[in-house]
């Protein structure tokens, strides 16, 4: 078994084009999570692989077969949407019967299908209810169910838990991530929510603009964003401009950093802002601006330094002596990283 590849796959409509020569693999076992903001390709690259969309160029593969001209229905992959599209007239269990049936089941084997991955998703005895009497939480498990019913090769989630609230979705998001390592079934996990995708997945593919731009680990992405976009998208504001010199010293408007090893000219400078630690002290490695905001965030305080139209943010703990919002703040940086361009 090789999983699923998908190699410079291409996609356009009236000449706009959507996905530009993407390429990835999900190796057996493994959950991708495909991670951007909204346009950015995911939902579209997605159906691609499902075989909803015929790509423009490029190829989608599975266990080393090409199936870039298979059907949708003949693929034997499972998708789950961010409606559920779950059907009003068929109670739970004929929910989850629909693929069952289609697929030529004999009803005894249907019935214990049913009965397994009910307890499965922690919904046992709810194979009478109507749709229309379930929860958003429950509909989500019944459309996880109904997903899983045929036993598919690989598993396709796009938004599943869009329409939850954060509590639910973060209780989710675990049960999710359970089931799929319980399964060991490959699976391709769209979302918006870098959360999401740190908690359910083995790896991250980060989207832009029909193309994927960083893939990685969650820790991977954390300690190395690589770029900008990445930096900024996974919630890392202090990104600013710099120049270096010919020692390595880079100065921004907040200070001088590094050294950073690299050929002098302008850059682009991320100040982690784990680790920093207000201080009276200044010097390099000091981010020194006017406190533009401080905010209550519970056991901390962020503080926004400005320098003309830069912001960077860094916390205070409670307990601490928090800067005047007006008056000026230095605060000394443990780490920062050059970012590369876009």
């Amino acid at each position: 078994m090789s999983g699923l590849e998908f190699d410079g796959v291409q996609f356009a409509v009236d000449g706009h084009v959507i996905l530009r020569d993407v390429s990835g693999r999900v190796e057996p076992g493994e959950t991708l999570a495909l991670l951007g903001p909204s346009g950015c390709g995911k939902t579209t690259l997605l159906r691609v692989i499902a075989g909803l969309e015929r790509p423009t160029a490029g190829i989608v593969s599975f266990d080393g077969a090409d199936v870039t001209g298979i059907p949708a229905h003949r693929r034997g992959f499972g998708m789950m949407f961010q409606d559920h599209a779950l059907f009003p007239h068929l109670d739970v269990a004929g929910n989850i019967e629909f693929g069952l049936k289609r697929a030529g089941w004999e009803s005894e084997r249907r019935a214990a299908r049913i009965h397994e991955l009910l307890g499965m998703v922690d919904l046992a005895g709810f194979g009478p209810r109507r749709i229309d009497n379930l929860s958003g939480g429950e509909r989500q498990r019944v459309a996880l169910a109904r997903a899983l019913a045929p036993q598919p090769k690989l598993l396709m989630l796009d938004e599943p838990l869009a329409s939850l609230d954060r509590g639910l979705r973060e209780r989710l998001v675990l049960e999710l991530r359970g089931i799929l390592q319980q399964l060991g079934l490959p699976a391709i996990y769209v979302t918006h929510d870098q959360a999401e995708a740190f908690a359910v997945s083995d790896r991250v593919a980060i989207m832009r603009t029909g193309e994927i731009v960083r893939v990685g680990t969650a820790m991977e992405l954390w300690t190395e964003p690589g770029t900008a976009f990445v930096a900024r998208f996974l919630g890392m504001e202090n990104v600013v401009a710099g120049v270096r010199d010919g020692d390595g010293w880079v100065t921004t408007s907040f200070g001088q950093f590094g050294p950073i090893p690299g050929p002098a000219g302008a850059m682009s400078l991320l100040l982690r802002a784990e680790g920093a630690r207000l201080t009276l002290e200044s010097g390099s490695n000091v981010a020194e601006g006017v406190v533009a905001s401080s905010l209550f965030r519970g056991d901390s305080r962020a503080v926004t330094l400005a320098v003309r139209s830069e912001r960077v943010e860094f916390s205070v703990p409670n307990g601490e002596a928090s800067p005047e919002v007006g008056g000026v703040a230095r605060f000394s940086v443990a780490r920062v990283q050059e970012l590369r361009e876009e």
